[in-house]
């Protein structure tokens, strides 16, 4: 259990470090993941109030990426245009909470799927917007230089998204616990119909889905968790989005159960992006298939005990529903 009381007082202490004295109120945690925390809080600087967040990683061992990595990534995606919440401070001094955390601008909206589903529901047109949205926000990610990126940034080998992924995806198919016949078969029609490789690399998000994203009554408000950027193709980005298991039962929207893909693909190349169909459905089985080997692979960690976390330990039975995806997304298309 996470003393919120302790790290209140940590931050308090970091704040009136970085800006003078700083009062911080009670931390709100909104986060549900299974590795890191984020609290909402009010702060008072000099009499200047403050809606802060701050994501919290509770120590260091477990970061995918360093917090000023992550920053940085962050501070790009703003730069490019795209809703990001705005960075204030990056501690990497663990003296203060126990782990390395971020500060930022606190952005209104809901993340939970269920929450943006039924907000879309309740108002019109919204599923729609918030699809374009997404579309023109990843546009506007892809299309910006990537020499002002974090030196550290993962970049693909020999400059070969599609190879790379094949790369990573042997080493996980080759490390379940128990083998797969369906992630084999998706693997071999993955290695068949790899892409031709993009005329240029570009800043890919990772993960942009629902929990990552911020939406209210007037659409897409924020894009939240930067720390699994990279760069490669961009296709990846928008057949991530349309994975059916970020639609919660509204199988008839692709897009996160709110817009049909032709919304996406309408704010995406409005804003200037190049649309793949035959690359953006490789991604999509490509993503299938690494989710279902990511699960796997978090269930493995809490059985060798290297992250126990009954999140983790529940990951693994969710693995059935990813084979089922990668056979409707196969159907008629195997050679």
């Amino acid at each position: 259990m996470t003393d919120l009381a302790a790290v209140r007082e940590g931050i308090e202490r970091f704040l009136s470090d970085e800006w003078g004295e700083v009062s911080v109120g009670e931390l709100q945690p909104v986060s549900a993941g299974a590795r890191r925390l984020n609290v909402l809080f009010d702060a008072e600087r000099q009499g200047e109030p403050l809606g802060l967040a701050a994501t919290v990683v509770p120590t260091a061992a477990i970061q995918i990426v360093s917090t000023e990595a992550e920053a940085s990534n962050l501070r790009f995606a703003e730069a490019a245009g795209v809703p990001v919440p705005h960075v204030h401070a990056v501690c990497t001094d663990e003296a203060y909470v126990g782990g390395p955390f971020i500060i930022s601008t606190r952005v209104a909206g809901v993340s939970v799927a269920r929450q943006i589903l039924r907000l879309a529901t309740d108002t019109e047109g919204l599923g729609a917007r918030v699809g374009r949205q997404m579309g023109e926000a990843m546009a506007k990610l892809h299309l910006s230089p990537t020499d002002a990126a974090h030196p550290t940034l993962r970049r693909p080998h020999n400059g070969s998204p599609a190879k790379t992924g094949l790369a990573t995806l042997r080493e996980l198919l080759e490390s379940l616990l128990q083998p797969s016949p369906t992630f084999a078969l998706a693997y071999k029609w993955l290695e068949r119909h790899r892409p031709a490789d993009p005329t240029s690399l570009v800043f890919v998000h990772g993960d942009f889905r629902h929990g990552n994203i911020l939406v209210t009554e007037h659409g897409l408000e924020a894009v939240l968790d930067w720390e699994g950027c990279h760069l490669g193709d961009g296709m990846e980005d928008v057949a991530w989005v349309c994975q059916r298991m970020w639609r919660f039962r509204n199988d008839g929207l692709e897009v996160g159960g709110l817009a049909d893909r032709t919304d996406l693909r309408a704010g995406y190349e409005a804003a200037g992006g190049a649309w793949d169909e035959h690359s953006f459905h490789w991604w999509k089985v490509y993503g299938a298939l690494r989710w279902g080997m990511g699960l796997a692979g978090q269930s493995r960690q809490h059985l060798d005990r290297s992250f126990r976390s009954v999140i983790m330990a529940g990951s693994g039975r969710r693995c059935a529903e990813l084979e089922y995806d990668l056979l409707r997304l196969l159907a008629g298309s195997y050679q």
